[in-house]
């Protein structure tokens, strides 16, 4: 004569198994996104509590980028200013009938 008991609880047993491994994998991806975000978090703290979004940062790049162009346009502008000056200068004395010639 064979015996064939299985316990009742077992079906239930292997189902809360199952239900802890899956609690343990989320558990771990809520505990990684948490220490992400604390690690963010410190940044900022360190950079005085301002949050720079990638629009901000390209914002602020751009800004940068455009206000050397603004500087270099410049520079460009009063040597282009300083020729007219010198063109004039000697227009003037050519017009005055001066010749060094």
């Amino acid at each position: 004569m064979t015996y064939n008991y299985e316990r009742p609880d077992l079906k239930a047993v292997g189902e809360l198994e199952e239900l802890f491994q899956h609690l343990g994998a989320e558990v771990a991806a809520w505990r990684r996104r948490s220490l992400k975000a604390e690690g963010e978090l410190q940044e900022i703290r360190a950079k005085g509590g301002v949050y720079e979004g990638p629009e901000l940062s390209g914002a602020r790049q751009r800004a940068l980028e455009l206000e050397t162009e603004n500087q270099a346009l410049r520079e460009r502008i009063e040597a282009a200013k300083e020729r007219v000056r010198s063109l004039a200068a000697r227009l003037a004395f050519l017009e005055q009938g001066g010749t060094a010639s």
